[in-house]
């Protein structure tokens, strides 16, 4: 759109541009007043107070009135007869998918993402993080992101400790890591619980943790028959929820089922690969060959890099399609699709080399090769390649960007110019499932390979500071948006730590240490295995229900602020039944008097 900018400068001196909207170049003037006067429809008269609301919550709210701007009697958008609506269609989303409206994204505050980057990431210290100066300025959801990766991190330094020795020394021992993976359940189920009470400190300080999700609004991409909500009493899409299920039983469950099958082909090919190089290297000896035996490894942990981010693509598109009517449902069932095929992607050759072919030396060499090239090609994809990138744009753009740097005021107009032509920050989702199979990296085989929790905490460290470069310098700001936890993300770890707590007692249960202690019955062997596996499942448990969600003084605050609202809600209903029975007296008492 090749307009000037720069004369909103002079249109009001204490204007401050929040969110851009940026239209195609050849959009004709009647749609132009129809959006504007559709989006001026929706302004609410209020106090201009600045202090009350930051700019991220100023521009979560101008997001929320665009995303609920839905047709209402209009059959088309104006100037646009092909660009079809009908009542309660978004019409945010049909601009963007007509291509009258290229984006939408917020404006970054110079001043203050100068500020947060100087107690943030430019001074490489090891330090705590200024959570509460993120979610200020990017909002609780990223600021519990960052919040969950720094204590993951932390968390992770007594295992990355206690496994040297193990990794250095008694690299044989089985027996002995019966320790280290009963330290390692009990470490994962603790960590867990007492993140759920810093995350509860955290959102309480912020005013989130109590957030009502009942009455949660439509998400912008619901649509159907514009009707009444039988609960709330609005207008809005109406779509029938055995529709969503056929969707979901006869296409979704089918679509993943069938890729669930393409990825095990996909490690059978992996296999056939290791044997052939196996078999090369015994018939040579050379140390060429040794180096070959990771190549297949790489390769297919490469090619699992390649499949998790096409299936996640379908996997959107197909969650999409199902038409959730809430945002929180859509990531549900968005989650669960890509953990599933992740899942079985990452771990089944794992599972596959452990309990099938019983080859701890190809295990660990898998598991280290797996772990060490998954986290390098993130490195690449989601910080280095996409910074490099935007670097790379044209003379001007990088001109602006050096001007940005040296702290030079740049115009609105060039401002805007070159965050457009940023990347767009997807939200956490990529980034809690990173974390999530690094964990599985770190739990699931921990007694055969305890360093990879070395690997994590290296890996990690970096991890802060490219991600807050990413946030800062690499993609658009996003929207803020409001969080009371890390959501469906929290049950999928503490998944992953009972799974972990199997597969680690199978492993010590194969071991030859174990099984020479009983050589001829093997049925007691897997019944010791069984029941030291409920045991501790049944320690996880007692753990977890021992450790309360909510610290003590959260609890007390939460009940007396119920109280409170009880309270004051008691006393406005006295008021009005006072009121009501005056009103009744003083009409009685006229009645009389006539």
């Amino acid at each position: 759109m090749k307009v000037t900018l720069s004369a909103l400068d002079t249109y009001e001196s204490s204007f401050t541009p929040l969110v851009v909207i940026e239209l195609a170049q050849d959009v004709k003037e009647e749609t132009k007043e129809w959006l504007k006067n559709r989006i001026i429809a929706k302004k609410k008269d209020g106090d201009n107070n600045d202090d009350f609301l930051t700019m991220a919550e100023c521009q979560f709210i101008i997001k929320h009135e665009l995303e609920n701007l839905r047709a209402k009697d209009e059959k088309m958008i104006p100037g646009y007869p092909q660009a079809k609506l009908y009542p309660g269609k978004s019409l945010l989303r049909r601009l963007l998918t007509s291509g009258i409206v290229i984006q939408v994204f917020p404006l970054h505050d110079n001043e203050a993402l100068k500020k947060l980057e100087d107690t943030w990431y430019t001074r490489l210290t090891l330090k705590y993080q200024p959570i509460d100066n993120i979610r200020g300025y990017f909002g609780e959801t990223i600021a519990l992101y960052f919040g969950f990766l720094e204590y993951f991190t932390f968390a992770l330094i007594p295992m990355a400790v206690i496994g040297l020795p193990y990794y250095l020394f008694v690299w044989e021992d089985y027996d002995k890591y019966v320790i280290f993976a009963s330290f390692n359940l009990i470490w994962s189920t603790v960590i867990l619980e007492v993140w759920k009470r810093g995350c509860a400190n955290m959102t309480y300080r912020w005013g989130t943790l109590v957030m009502k999700r009942q009455f949660e609004e439509p998400r912008p991409g619901f649509h159907g028959v514009l009707g009444v909500n039988s609960i709330t009493g609005r207008e809005e899409p109406l779509y029938p929820s055995y529709k969503r299920q056929l969707r979901i039983y006869l296409v979704s469950l089918p679509f993943v089922c069938l890729c669930l099958y393409f990825s095990l082909y996909v490690m059978m090919i992996y296999f056939d690969m290791e044997i052939w190089a196996l078999g090369l290297h015994e018939n040579s000896g050379s140390e060429w060959t040794s180096i070959l035996l990771y190549v297949p490894s790489i390769i297919y942990a490469i090619v699992i890099e390649i499949m998790n981010r096409l299936y996640r693509y379908a996997a959107e598109f197909l969650t999409s399609w199902e038409n959730h009517r809430l945002e929180s449902a859509y990531q549900n069932h968005l989650i669960l699709k890509v953990l599933v095929f992740n899942f079985l992607n990452c771990f089944a050759s794992l599972f596959y080399i452990a309990f099938v072919l019983k080859d701890m030396k190809l295990l660990r060499q898998s598991l280290a090769t797996l772990l060490i090239t998954s986290q390098i090609l993130n490195q690449i994809v989601e910080s280095l390649l996409p910074y490099w990138l935007q670097k790379k744009h044209g003379v001007q753009v990088k001109r602006k960007v050096q001007a940005l740097k040296a702290d030079i005021d740049a115009t609105l107009y060039e401002q805007v110019i070159l965050e457009k032509e940023m990347g767009t920050y997807m939200g956490t989702f990529d980034d809690y499932l990173e974390l999530f199979l690094q964990f599985g990296y770190v739990s699931l085989f921990s007694c055969v390979y305890p360093l990879a929790a070395a690997f994590a905490v290296l890996n990690n460290f970096t991890e802060v500071n490219s991600d807050a470069l990413k946030m800062c310098r690499v993609f658009k700001r996003s929207f803020s948006e409001p969080s009371a936890s890390i959501g469906v993300w929290q049950l999928a770890f503490e998944t992953m730590s009972v799974i972990s707590v199997v597969t680690n007692c199978a492993l010590i249960g194969m071991s030859p240490q174990v099984n020479a202690v009983f050589p001829e019955s093997k049925t007691d062997l897997i019944l010791i295995v069984v029941a030291v596996e409920h045991a501790l499942l049944a320690l996880k448990f007692i753990l977890a229900f021992a450790i309360p969600d909510k610290p003590r003084h959260i609890q007390v605050k939460l009940a007396r602020l119920e109280f409170e609202s009880l309270e004051a809600l008691k006393q406005q209903q006295m008021k009005l039944a006072a009121e009501n029975l005056k009103e009744e007296s003083r009409v009685s008492g006229k009645e009389t008097e006539t």
